[in-house]
């Protein structure tokens, strides 16, 4: 398969797939998970809306999966994948506002690189593992840190509506084992590290994911965060880069702010969403 920069969006009254071609989006013909076929209906990149590039029926994430982070935390690194689930109505994507809810008084970033499912998994081995994967993209696990120590296991902590930022594109083609990946917030590098140092490599945690729920097409696995987790704000910005993934963008608001605002406030306006399209083909990359 030929290596392709997916992104969906919006355009008119309907929601399309695409392929990015430099700064334009060429119209795909269906889902990219019933076959990859491009037609002939383009968009300037910077005259449509992304969305989040993938609606999983779950997100399946994985904690402690750099020694880093495990150590940030005073935990003992996992003898194997530590799982938990995000609700599919966490996702948003580049561009949408992050929600800090008034139950939590630490919302912190977690910078993560997330495999797409593009076929349905179920018992696969870490050496067919690869074959049943769409392809890769920039997720932030947003953590509302104070519940999380509280309640012990961590569905509330990781589960509010916003807390999952997705985007802006999926590649179908980057080695997952090699890919540097950073956080900043306001512009200040908050995460710096890559995905070589995972405990898990990506292969060995479709492979034991399988072995525990069937993966569909679409769904969404979130594969850890590095070290230098931090707290956000609300009106701050907060930005996640993976390597050849471009840049994923989100401003983090107060609740309530978006109900006062009216309908179609959680998309970002102005020169927020003008960044937000920008991220699909300058992500602010230092390696």
């Amino acid at each position: 398969m030929a290596r392709l920069k997916l992104v969906r969006f919006r355009a008119g009254r309907r929601v399309r797939w695409g392929a990015l071609e430099g700064d334009t989006v060429r119209e795909l013909l269906r889902s990219p998970f019933q076959g990859l076929e491009a037609g002939e209906a383009t968009y300037a990149a910077s005259e449509v809306r992304l969305l989040a590039p993938c609606a999983p029926s779950k997100v399946v994430c994985v904690g402690l999966n750099y020694r880093d982070h495990a150590a940030e935390g005073g935990h003992e690194v996992p003898e194997e994948p530590l799982l938990f689930l995000k609700p599919p109505t966490a996702v948003i994507g580049p561009g949408d506002a992050i929600v800090y809810p008034r139950m939590s008084n630490r919302v912190d970033h977690e910078a993560e690189l997330g495999v797409v499912m593009g076929r349905r998994a179920r018992n696969v081995t870490p050496g067919e593992a690869i074959d049943f994967v769409l392809g890769y993209v920039c997720v932030n696990d947003v953590t509302a840190r104070d519940l999380q120590r509280r309640d012990g296991q961590w569905t509330r902590a990781k589960g509010f509506d916003t807390f999952c930022p997705v985007g802006p594109l999926i590649d179908t083609g980057v080695d997952p084992g090699n890919l540097g990946i950073e956080c900043r917030v306001n512009g200040v590098l908050k995460q710096s590290s890559t995905t070589r140092e995972m405990i898990f490599p990506v292969p060995a945690l479709v492979s034991f994911i399988s072995q525990v729920m069937t993966l569909l097409p679409g769904d969404l696995i979130c594969t850890g965060t590095p070290g230098g987790i931090g707290p956000l704000q609300p009106g701050d910005e907060v930005e996640v880069a993976v390597e050849h993934l471009g840049s994923l963008r989100n401003r983090v608001v107060a609740a309530g702010t978006l109900s006062r605002q009216g309908p179609g406030a959680q998309h970002a306006r102005g020169s927020e969403k003008t960044r937000a399209r920008r991220g699909i083909v300058d992500g602010n990359w230092t390696r």
